[in-house]
């Protein structure tokens, strides 16, 4: 039986290097708990399936910068000009959820920092909470007073899992640049590690067998290592075309392989689809 697979978003976090002297940029990469049934000790990006809340009635009202009919407009592929328009929720909620960073204004324009000591004992509060399923992520934003930032998040590319595995997912990946005044704080659960990384070196890693990944990250990286910088990512997030990546699982002498639509196999990348947790 073919599984339909669940909607997802991706958020692809980008800075420039901090090495002044290198022109290039760095993206966040997050290490699942080794523990985790999902793809555990792999390095991903940050991300999650949409909940029932990042499309509800009314969520529109938290969210500023894009709206329905141009969320529709950039995933016309969605199921419903709501649920698009939750990937943009989802891609900011699961952010914050895992790595502490909250792309959002005040209703006067003024950026979130979560700089100050006080702010960030509050919205680590708020993480806990939302972690633990004790707090919903647009209470949050009612509490605060605050609207996600839409319009910071890029669409990039798009992933489905291979048809006939027991759970699927369809993913949107974004693109966007890591607010300056925030920091990465990793769960310490679902994710036991982070680190900012130039996309060429993150690829030679995983070439030399230091870190794990799999096919989606991987091509993500090669596409943002032709990049010098986060500008220029965005630019081209801007403009392209994101046709939808299905890829195939097949036997080839003895072993799975992974093949992509235009035929390209990965033999020496074998495919890694485990279970997702229960609860994401």
């Amino acid at each position: 039986m073919n599984t339909m697979p669940a909607d997802a978003s991706t958020v692809v976090l980008l800075r420039p290097c901090r090495e002044k002297s290198i022109q290039d940029i760095e993206v966040l990469l997050v290490l699942r708990n080794r523990q985790s049934s999902f793809v555990p000790g792999y390095h991903v990006f940050p991300g999650g399936s949409l909940d029932p809340e990042d499309y509800q009635p009314g969520v529109e009202g938290f969210v500023q910068g894009i709206d329905r009919p141009q969320a529709a407009r950039i995933l016309p592929d969605m199921s419903s000009p709501e649920k698009a328009l939750g990937s943009w929720v989802a891609g900011i909620r699961e952010t914050f959820e895992e790595v502490g960073i909250l792309m959002a204004r005040k209703k006067d324009g003024t950026p979130i920092s979560i700089g100050l000591r006080e702010e960030r004992q509050r919205f680590t509060r708020y993480r806990q909470l939302l972690n633990k399923g004790e707090m919903k992520f647009l209470q949050m934003l009612e509490a605060e007073n605050i609207l996600i930032s839409g319009d910071r998040l890029h669409y990039f590319s798009h992933w489905i899992t291979p048809e006939f595995l027991p759970l699927r997912y369809d993913v949107r990946f974004f693109v966007t640049e890591a607010p300056e005044d925030q920091s990465v704080v990793h769960d310490g659960v679902e994710l036991t590690d982070h680190a900012w990384m130039r996309p060429s070196l993150a690829l030679a890693d995983y070439e030399a067998g230091k870190i794990g990944m799999v096919l989606p990250q991987i091509i993500t990286l090669e596409e943002l290592s032709r990049f010098k910088t986060v500008e220029e990512v965005i630019a081209s997030a801007r403009t392209r075309h994101v046709p939808a990546t299905l890829t195939k699982i097949v036997q080839m002498d003895g072993k799975d392989v992974e093949v992509m639509p235009d035929g390209t196999i990965f033999e020496n990348r074998p495919p890694v689809y485990s279970w997702p947790d229960e609860n994401k």
